[in-house]
C-alpha cells in the first residue's frame, strides 16, 4: 500500500472542506482511514489498485496521525504529525520558483512549525504522471532555504494572522510559458493553442524525429535529456583567464591602449559583436582617511560572470561554466584593508560570457566604492578602459526540441506537478508567471483565464481562489511605450479578475531595472497574502491597490474610476506621472492629471476632444506613482482596446 506524496509525515490538510485521500494497493479490496479520533472513512480500490476516500470537513488543529489500511491482505501505512489548517498551491515560474536562499536577509531564516512546504520536483516526462516524488517539511532556518521565497512571505502573513498551519505545495518551474501548465484538453478548445497542439503532436510522434540520435534510448527520461542536450549547439567554454598571467589586474599594468568603454553596458552594443571575455579597468582616487580601511566594491551586474581584482588582487568573482542563472545580479565585493591605499587606486573585472551579450551592466546607482560601515561614497559608473581577451564569436541561446525533458511543450508542466496533485482539498493558489509569455502578449489574458477555468474544472472544488502577482517593473525605464509587450501582459493579468473568486498583487513599484528576478520577495508575499486576507478570509483590510473601473469623457478631459480605493487616493511623491491622453488621431501625449475625490482627471491643452488614457504603460514605467492611503500602487491600464 502507499499513499500519494501530499500525505507524507508533516503534511497540512484543507480546513472546512472535504478531504480527499488517495493512493494505491491491491485491487478490489477495502481500504479505511483514521485520522486521529477525529474522522474516518472507507471505500474500495479500483480495478487498478487507486483509491480515493473523503474525510469529512474538520475544523484547524493536529497534530494527528492519518492510518490508512487494508485488512484483507493486511496493509497498512502511517503518516504522522499530520494538521488541519489552510493550504494553497504556489506555481508560475522562476520568481515563484526564487528560494530564501537567493535573498541576502539571512534574518528571514527562522522557525516557523506553522508554515509547511512540499516542493514538486520539476518533471517533463511523456503522458500524465499519477504522483509525484516529494515530502512535507517543517520550516526550520535550514530547511526554509529551498522554499520559495514569494510563498513563504505569503504562507507566515496567514499563519500569523489566521493562527493556524499552513500548508504550501510549491510547483514552480523558472522559464515557462503558461501553455505548459495548462491541459491539453483545454488547450485544443481554441484555435490558436489547438494548432499548436497539433503541429507538437506531428512533430514528436513522427518516426524520423525519435531516430534523430542513434546512440540514445529515447524511451529513458535521463537518455532523452542527454539527447536533447546534443540535438543543441553547444555553448563553448571559458578558454581561460590569461589576463591576470599577463599582468592585466596589476595597478602598474599600461592600458594606454586599451579602447574606451562606457560603463554600464553591454560591449555588443559598443561595437564588438561577439561573444567571449572582456577586461575593464578604472583608477579611483582615495582620500587619506581610506588608506588602510575595508571597503565594499560594488560593480552592478556582470553579464555572465566575473572575476574582480583590486590593485591586483582578487577579491571576489562570481559564475562558473554554463552558469546563466547569474547574469544580472549586482556583484558587490570585500576589499581587505591592506590593499586599500590613499590616492590612486586600479579596478579591474574581467567579464565572460559564453552566449548573446555579455559586459557590465550596471545599473548605475549600484556601482560604487565605499567604506564597509557605510560611509563614503565613490562613484563608478562611467568611462573605463576596455580589453577583448577572448572572440567566441557571437553565441545564440540554444533551443531545446520539443517533447519530453522540454518543460516548454505543450501541456507537459499540467501532466507532470499539476494533474498528480489532484483532486488535493486546497484553499486556492497563487501564480506568478508570465514573463516567458511577452512575445504573445496579446494572448495572455485569454489563457491565463482559460487556465484558471481548467485548473477548477479538473480540481473539482469549485471556484477556489487563484491570486496573479502582475509582472513588476523591469527593463530601461520609460515614461511611455506603445509597443510594451510587458504592459499587455499585465494588462491581460488585469482583466483576469472577471473571473469569480480572483485576485491581483500589483508589483509595478518593486521591480528592478536589470534584474528579472527582483530581491523583494517580502512584498509579493505580504500582497498577495493582503488579497487572501480582505477577499477570502474576510479580515478587514483593502485588498489592493487602486484597479481601474471605467473612465467618462467630460469635454476637454478624462476621469478615470477606480476600485479598491481604501481611504483615498494619493500621488507619491509629487504630481502624478506617466498618464498619457489620445484624442481620434490615437497619438499619445504626457498629460496633466490630478486627483479628484475618488478619480482622476487627465488633460492636455492640445487635445481638446480626449478619447483614450494610458497609465504606466512600459515595461518599467519611469515615476508611475498613483496610490491608495494604504500604500499599495495602482495597475498600470489602458481605456482604448487599439
Amino acid at each position: 500500500m502507499k499513499l500519494a506524496a501530499l500525505f507524507s509525515d508533516h503534511a497540512v490538510l484543507q480546513r472546512g472542506i472535504s478531504l480527499p485521500v488517495w493512493g494505491w494497493t491491491l485491487p478490489n479490496k477495502r481500504v479505511c482511514a483514521r485520522l486521529g479520533s477525529v474522522a474516518a472513512a472507507e471505500s474500495k480500490s479500483a480495478a487498478d489498485g487507486k483509491f480515493v476516500l473523503r474525510l469529512p470537513p474538520l475544523t484547524a488543529g493536529g497534530p494527528y496521525e492519518l492510518v490508512v489500511e487494508s485488512p484483507e491482505p493486511g496493509e497498512r501505512v502511517v503518516a504522522r504529525d499530520l494538521w488541519v489548517g489552510e493550504v494553497w498551491i504556489c506555481s508560475g515560474q522562476s520568481n515563484m520558483e526564487w528560494t530564501m536562499q537567493n535573498l541576502s536577509g539571512r534574518d528571514e531564516y527562522a522557525d516557523c512549525p506553522g508554515l509547511r512546504m512540499i516542493n514538486v520536483p520539476q518533471l517533463a516526462l511523456s503522458g500524465r504522471q499519477p504522483d509525484v516524488t516529494a515530502a512535507w517539511q517543517v520550516s526550520t532556518p535550514v530547511t526554509c532555504r529551498s522554499f520559495s521565497a514569494v510563498g513563504t512571505f505569503f504562507g507566515r502573513r496567514l499563519h500569523n494572522e489566521l493562527g493556524v498551519t499552513v500548508g504550501l505545495i510549491n510547483t514552480s518551474w523558472g522559464g515557462t510559458r503558461i501553455e505548459a501548465w495548462t491541459s491539453r484538453e483545454t488547450l485544443v478548445e481554441t484555435a490558436v493553442t489547438r494548432d499548436e497542439v497539433a503541429r507538437y503532436e506531428l512533430t514528436t510522434q513522427d518516426p524520423a524525429f525519435w531516430a534523430k540520435s542513434d546512440s540514445f534510448d529515447l524511451t529513458d527520461p535521463a537518455q532523452r535529456a542527454q539527447a536533447q542536450a546534443a540535438a543543441t549547439a553547444p555553448y563553448p567554454d571559458d578558454p581561460g583567464n590569461g589576463g591576470e598571467q599577463q599582468g592585466w589586474a596589476r595597478p602598474d599594468f599600461d592600458d594606454q591602449d586599451w579602447v574606451p568603454a562606457p560603463v554600464p553596458g553591454n560591449w555588443q552594443s559598443q561595437g564588438h559583436g561577439f561573444s567571449g571575455a572582456f577586461w575593464y579597468r578604472r583608477e579611483v582616487e582615495l582620500p587619506a582617511t581610506w588608506a588602510g580601511c575595508d571597503l565594499l566594491l560594488d560593480i552592478g551586474a556582470v553579464d555572465k560572470h566575473d572575476v574582480t581584482y583590486f590593485n591586483g588582487a582578487r577579491v571576489g568573482a562570481t559564475g562558473a561554466g554554463l552558469d546563466m542563472s547569474c547574469w544580472n545580479q549586482p556583484r558587490c565585493y570585500r576589499v581587505p584593508r591592506h590593499l586599500v591605499q590613499a590616492g590612486r587606486n586600479v579596478v579591474a573585472v574581467r567579464a565572460f560570457s559564453f552566449v548573446f551579450e555579455g559586459g557590465m551592466i550596471g545599473p548605475e546607482e549600484k556601482m560604487r566604492l565605499h567604506l564597509a560601515d557605510g560611509a563614503g561614497d565613490v562613484p563608478l559608473a562611467g568611462i573605463w578602459r576596455a580589453r577583448c581577451e577572448h572572440n567566441l564569436g557571437f553565441v545564440q541561446p540554444s533551443v531545446a526540441l520539443p517533447g519530453p525533458g522540454n518543460p516548454n511543450s505543450p501541456h507537459i508542466l499540467y501532466d507532470n506537478m499539476i494533474a498528480p496533485l489532484q483532486p488535493c482539498a486546497i484553499r486556492g493558489a497563487i501564480w506568478y508567471q508570465g514573463e516567458s509569455n511577452v512575445d504573445n502578449a496579446a494572448d495572455y489574458g485569454r489563457l491565463l483565464v482559460s487556465m484558471i477555468r481548467d485548473w477548477r474544472h479538473t480540481w473539482g472544488q469549485g471556484d477556489f481562489t487563484f491570486l496573479t502577482v502582475q509582472l513588476a517593473n523591469y527593463s530601461a525605464p520609460a515614461i511611455y511605450q506603445p509597443k510594451s509587450g510587458w504592459a499587455v501582459v499585465r494588462e491581460g493579468q488585469l482583466k483576469a479578475l472577471s473571473e469569480p473568486a480572483t485576485g491581483l498583487a500589483v508589483t509595478i513599484d518593486i521591480g528592478e531595472e536589470i534584474d528579472i528576478h527582483p530581491p523583494n520577495k517580502r512584498d509579493v508575499g505580504h500582497r498577495l497574502a493582503q488579497w487572501a486576507l480582505a477577499r477570502t478570509y474576510g479580515v478587514a483590510a483593502v485588498a489592493s491597490g487602486p484597479l481601474y473601473e471605467d473612465a467618462t469623457i467630460e469635454g476637454d478631459h478624462i476621469r478615470i474610476h477606480f476600485d479598491h480605493l481604501g481611504d483615498g487616493l494619493l500621488a507619491q511623491g509629487g504630481p502624478l506621472r506617466t498618464f498619457m491622453i489620445a484624442g481620434a488621431d490615437r497619438n499619445f501625449v504626457p498629460a496633466m492629471a490630478d486627483i479628484d475625490r475618488d478619480t482622476v482627471i487627465v488633460r492636455h491643452p492640445d487635445v481638446t476632444k480626449p478619447v483614450a488614457v494610458r497609465y504606466a504603460w512600459a515595461d518599467n514605467p519611469k515615476g508611475c506613482n498613483l496610490y491608495n492611503a494604504a500604500g499599495l500602487p495602482a495597475s498600470p491600464f489602458r481605456t482604448d482596446a487599439w
